[in-house]
């Protein structure tokens, strides 16, 4: 081991091997966890490379010959580079590695990031993907939806392609919070350049994330794997518009095989892009009639944890623990029965009567009828 290596830090090494072409993200992970670390693997020798069982002939001669030290320079400079335009990295097996990504299928062996908290996904978060080429119509509904649901303390994750996904999150951005754009390029690079504006605002008040190497170009083959990840970084997805087949849809297969839930919106019949929704809504997905009936009809856990992170600042909000707050939540001036209260709310039957009875005795709501309650603030 030459003097140079022994200077080099852990993170130096993990870059290189996030950057080695030629072997899939799921065998450095096993390289990884074999030999325990991305220094240890660039230093395994010759009889150890021969052992691995799962490296065929051709990647084991890519990686023996990746094991020079002036590769490892360039490599090194080059994640110096990175860093100091504020770009992170995370590896398997790191500590703040995303742990929605740990169960996937296919999760990455590197995750890379800019913005704030790149690697933070805490909040409730919901994907808002469609079509490029959307209508005025599907334009308007992802703008009103990402702003929406913003304003109820969710975080908006999409592609950044334009169209639909920029419409989400330009929405998401006017009601404030922290959103993200998983990119099919690196972080370093604004793909199409026509959403500068909102890649800035990403890099201010939100955060981009890759699994590609920074400065990798934005390939046509790059985009369809990273749907993968926007669906699992999402708790909930949202398809506005889609073609029969599109991206879209593959986000949604993700999406369903990650047991995770997906909404689509109802179009026009005649329309072409929304035939890709309407098969999602014959195939058993939500729909999306509004923001208000969407968030109502969230699983309770999901409610919770809105309750939980809201950043709405209403002077008129009560403060109240669930699951008072979400009992009043769906309540108005209009008389609403427990019945219908119960088919709206994930909630016992005790936990309503009980939560009815402290907002009535607390002067928040009114019984103006046998189990017919209204709001009176």
């Amino acid at each position: 081991m030459g003097e140079s290596e022994t200077m080099k830090t852990e993170k130096e090494y993990e870059y290189w091997l996030a950057s080695l072409h030629g072997i899939s993200s799921a065998k450095k992970r096993l390289l990884k966890e074999i030999f325990h670390s991305a220094r240890a693997v660039f230093n395994i020798e010759e009889t150890a490379r021969t052992s691995c069982w799962f490296l065929t002939e051709t990647e084991k001669e890519t990686l023996k010959a990746q094991q020079k030290e002036t590769i490892l320079d360039d490599k090194c400079r080059a994640w110096e580079r990175a860093r100091k335009q504020g770009i992170c990295l995370t590896c398997w097996g790191d500590l703040d590695y995303p742990e929605k990504l740990i169960g996937i299928a296919k999760p990455p062996y590197a995750f890379f990031g800019t913005g704030t908290d790149c690697f933070s996904f805490s909040k409730v978060t919901a994907a808002i993907v469609g079509a490029r080429d959307a209508t005025a119509y599907g334009r308007q509904m992802a703008y009103e939806f990402g702003r929406e649901l913003a304003k109820a303390g969710m975080e908006i994750v999409s592609g950044m392609a334009r169209g639909i996904d920029a419409k989400g999150l330009e929405g998401a951005f006017a009601a404030g919070g922290r959103h993200c754009a998983v990119l099919g390029c690196g972080v370093d690079l604004c793909y199409p350049k026509e959403n500068r504006m909102l890649y800035q605002k990403l890099q201010r008040k939100g955060a981009l994330l890759s699994e590609y190497v920074p400065g990798t170009p934005p390939l046509a083959g790059n985009f369809p794997p990273r749907n993968r990840i926007i669906s699992a970084l999402s708790d909930v997805v949202l398809v506005m518009e889609a073609r029969k087949r599109s991206g879209s849809l593959i986000t949604a297969d993700f999406a369903l095989e990650q047991g995770i839930d997906v909404y689509a919106l109802p179009g026009p019949v005649t329309s072409s892009l929304s035939q890709g929704c309407h098969q999602l809504i014959r195939q058993g997905a939500g729909i999306l009639i509004s923001p208000e009936e969407f968030l109502s009809d969230l699983p309770y856990k999901l409610q919770k944890l809105l309750i939980k992170f809201s950043e709405k600042s209403n002077e008129n909000e009560i403060m109240l623990e669930s699951p008072e707050k979400l009992l009043y939540s769906v309540l108005s001036l209009e008389p609403k029965n427990i019945q219908k209260i119960e088919e709206e709310l994930s909630l016992t039957r005790g936990e309503i009567m009980e939560g009815l009875l402290n907002l009535e005795m607390n002067g928040w709501i009114q019984e103006v009828s046998k189990n017919d309650y209204i709001r009176l603030k």
